[in-house]
């Protein structure tokens, strides 16, 4: 008779299937199966924090099923995911079918091959009770604040809102960012720069002025000051007067963790957090690749661990030395040191190709679109972490023009390294440095040009969903499996609106952040936030129990719950409108931007003497070319924005390229624009042109 092994997904019972062979039956959970219930609290706070676990909605035919398969089998091991969700599945299947915990019934695997499934079917082991009471107390916590909060937010802001504990200093964060840009005063400065032409050479470079001919730092903060600067410079010899060569090295990104997966994706290729793991799911449990059969093309995705085995490193070596040459190749073992204050486990290896050998080039034919970029890249950052460091031979002039010094420096490649395969995507666009021509001490250069530019410093920028991450991060709020669902919950509630890559606050989250602030400040206090997630950190290692530290939170929130309905009794705050140029067509007054249960649509500021509402849309003032209905801006689900049809669903025409104010000279329909070109939708017309630069 069969041993049955219970996995989360089909997909990876699939593939993991294929390793066991007849011996084993392989089934899938679905996910959880068991969770507190939805309508009501599910806690007995009175009785030690006592949960009331039932099977989830729809999944009872599923238990059944369970039960069935494994009281005809020959035992039972229970394979869902190495970190705590999967320890609670884990632990609920265990439940559910009468298994002792402490039998050596639970076997986990880091990557989804057949060594490595062989590897964790030979050291099954028990449940580990502290990682689920770890992933209990985060349930509690989480639940007893959102249950708890809710109604209070529904009685002092709106109806249907929910809050949540790590979600709030989420959006907290981008409040704060937001409310720093709209403080900022801009400080003027210039720039001065010199292009000089060294005689004998075709290339020109520029210099910045930086300093007095002593030595002393130059700011220059106004239009005076710079025009007497270069006018003192008129006629002035620009001479070398100190020359540094020097070599430095360049060492590659250390292998992708969860977070910086999730923020080189979207810098890389736009992918939400969500997206990018929805991928990177799909490579960890299995994917047929032609010639290799269902495959786990990399580790476990969920992990703040930077280690990689001697194995993994032995298999890179190999193959960057067969690719590229022995030179290329890392001679010594890299150790990397974790930036993120989540660092607290080991547990897994960075992410990693699970067969370093095996090329994107190889599977690229079998993967989808998402699943194929993201193999590129983790492939390639972690190959280009056991790559030999990119070498470049640099140069610094100090250059002096009558009573003021200009510096310029550049480099040149060596040796190129692992930035032969890659380099690390960057949110800062840096003025990059270039070479320079041949220089040398004393040498006079020509100028060709000396001019002065006007900035301003700039505030910090909006968040975007990779800056989001790195600072939730650095700050210790979440771990790897939680960066997603915090973005798709806060954006999802409508606290939260993308706005291309950037995230911005809506009113209604702004107004849920202030009541938050005001009445609730250690909810969306970070240092607290973060203080927490250590707290559950000891649990998981064993060093705290569970329910005091859950007690020890909710003392505190239930509180400051108290305090908060007798300091707003009586009170109900106000989500601000967001005005618009729009008239109501009934009583001509200004319409105004609401938020409702189904989203964003325009209302009359007449309210309630007016009632009038329209669909909240942008013409774009273009037709369609199939109906010459109105083209709308358009979002998806995803946020990105397209263009359709006003005459939906009557008229289906739509499409990501952008309706322009001029119109076909051949038939008069409305011009869209696609990369570079104009064009015209209109069927059998055919007319295109290159956009007009200006």
């Amino acid at each position: 008779m069969a041993k049955l092994v219970i996995v989360e997904s089909p997909a990876k019972a699939k593939t993991i299937g294929k390793y066991l062979g007849r011996n084993y039956k392989v089934t899938a959970s679905m996910g959880h199966v068991r969770d507190l219930p939805a309508s009501q609290l599910g806690i007995d706070i009175d009785n030690g924090y006592a949960p009331k676990y039932i099977t989830i909605k729809g999944k009872q035919k599923l238990v059944k099923e369970l039960k069935a398969e494994a009281k005809k089998a020959d035992g039972v091991l229970l394979a869902t995911d190495p970190d705590r969700e999967g320890e609670a599945i884990s632990w609920h299947l265990a439940n559910i079918l009468g298994l002792d915990p402490s039998a050596p019934n639970r076997v986990t695997f880091d990557e989804i091959t057949k060594k490595g499934v062989q590897e964790g079917m030979a050291h099954p082991r028990a449940i580990n009770m502290d990682l689920f009471n770890a992933q209990q107390a985060r349930r509690e916590l989480d639940r007893l604040v959102g249950y708890k909060l809710s109604p209070f937010l529904w009685r002092k802001v709106r109806r249907g809102l929910s809050a949540g504990r790590v979600q709030s200093v989420a959006v907290r964060l981008i409040r704060d960012r937001e409310i720093e840009i709209e403080n900022f005063k801009p400080d003027e400065y210039w720039n001065i720069d010199a292009t000089l032409h060294p005689q004998g050479s075709r290339s020109q470079f520029v210099a910045r002025l930086t300093a007095g001919a002593d030595g002393k730092k130059l700011t220059v903060t106004n239009k005076e000051q710079a025009d007497t600067i270069v006018a003192a410079l008129d006629g002035k010899n620009y001479v070398i007067t100190k020359l540094e060569k020097g070599k430095r090295r360049r060492q590659p990104a250390p292998p992708f963790i969860t977070s910086t997966l999730q923020q080189d994706a979207s810098r890389a290729y736009g992918f939400s957090a969500t997206r990018t793991m929805r991928a990177a799911q799909t490579l960890y449990e299995g994917v047929e690749i032609a010639g290799h059969g269902a495959i786990g093309l990399i580790t476990y995705m969920r992990t703040d661990s930077l280690r990689v085995s001697d194995e993994a490193v032995a298999a890179a070596k190999e193959y960057i030395g067969g690719r590229w040459g022995e030179r290329y190749i890392c001679k010594t073992k890299r150790k990397y040191k974790s930036r993120s204050a989540t660092a607290a486990q080991d547990a897994h290896e960075a992410i990693r190709p699970s067969v370093p050998g095996l090329t994107p080039d190889e599977v690229d034919g079998s993967l989808t679109g998402d699943t194929a970029k993201l193999y590129r890249l983790i492939w390639s950052r972690f190959m280009a972490s056991q790559m030999a460091d990119c070498e470049q031979d640099t140069v610094s002039v100090g250059i002096t023009a009558g009573d003021y010094l200009f510096r310029a420096s550049g480099y040149q490649v060596a040796f190129d390294g692992y930035t032969a395969l890659y380099e690390e995507a960057t949110d800062d666009k840096e003025k990059k440095e270039t070479a320079l021509p041949p220089l040398e001490q004393g040498q006079t250069l020509p100028l060709e040009r000396l001019h002065a530019d006007q900035k301003f410093t700039q505030p910090p920028p909006l968040y975007t969903e990779a800056t989001l991450i790195h600072a939730l991060e650095e700050n210790g709020i979440g771990r790897p499996s939680t960066y997603a669902p915090i973005i798709t919950t806060i954006v999802d509630r409508g606290y939260v609106e993308r706005d291309a890559k950037k995230l911005r606050t809506t009113p209604l989250g702004q107004a849920v952040n202030s009541v938050m602030l005001d009445q609730f400040p250690d909810i969306v206090d970070i240092k607290f936030s973060a203080d927490m997630e250590k707290k559950l950190d000891t649990v998981e290692s064993g060093q705290a129990n569970w329910v005091d530290t859950v007690d020890e939170f909710y003392k505190g929130f239930a509180k400051s719950l108290e305090n908060a309905e007798k300091n707003m009794e009586g009170k109900r705050v106000k989500v601000a409108d967001i005005p618009t140029d729009e008239i109501c067509d009934k009583c001509g007054k200004p319409m105004v931007i609401k938020s409702g249960r189904y989203g964003k649509f325009l209302a009359c500021s007449g309210f309630p003497d007016c009632k009038n509402t329209r669909p909240l849309v942008k013409d774009t003032g273009g037709l369609c070319p199939l109906c010459g209905g109105h083209m709308l801006v358009r979002k998806s689900a995803r946020g990105r924005v397209y263009y359709g049809c006003g005459n939906y669903p009557n008229c289906k025409f739509m499409t990501w390229d952008e309706p322009v104010p001029e119109t076909c000279p051949k038939c008069g329909a409305t011009l869209f624009k696609k990369k570079g070109m104009l064009y015209c939708a209109k069927e059998g017309c055919g007319f295109e042109k290159p956009v007009e630069k200006k």
